[in-house]
């Protein structure tokens, strides 16, 4: 693992808002932690010969959710959500709109969607998760910009249903 991996290994777990990332392979060891009294984040790597520690300044970005990272719909009404179901990211990762950078979005805003069709990709420990529908309905609004990192149980999409 190289000090690039690492770097971007700290800005994911300070946008992703968790305190503390601990990752072991046979040899590096390393544990993130960031805190709300503190905010210094950690990271020592541990090689199997020796021990030596490294600190890394905590990224600028805040770790709390950004509003700037929820695009807007047109056509959704801003005032009455509740009629709407909740799309939520069943796994931590990257949220992707597409198949592939060279493939168009799997939905946009107004695109009919029925259950089990594929909305989107999340990238996990170098998986790709295809996460499917469970509604059938109208995409009324996209609340993840592409290759934005999302946490469990994290809102995803909004979607009128049928």
């Amino acid at each position: 693992m190289d000090l690039k991996d690492i770097q971007n290994l700290i800005k994911f777990v300070a946008k992703s808002g968790a305190s503390e990332v601990k990752l072991e392979t046979d040899d590096v060891k390393i544990t993130i932690r960031t805190g709300q009294e503190s905010e210094t984040t950690y990271v020592q790597q541990v090689p199997v010969s020796q021990a030596p520690v490294m600190q890394a300044p905590a990224p600028a970005a805040p770790a709390a959710p950004q509003p700037s990272a929820e695009p807007a719909a047109p056509d959704a009404p801003a005032d009455d959500t509740s009629k709407y179901v909740t799309i939520k990211s069943p796994i931590i990762g990257t949220f992707y709109r597409k198949p592939s950078p060279d493939k168009p979005v799997f939905v946009e805003v107004g695109t009919e969607i029925k259950e089990g069709d594929v909305l989107c990709v999340i990238e996990a420990m170098k998986l790709f998760n295809e996460i499917e529908s469970e509604v059938s309905g109208k995409i009324v609004k996209v609340l993840v910009d592409d290759s934005s990192p999302v946490e469990y149980d994290q809102p995803l999409f909004l979607v009128d249903p049928v």
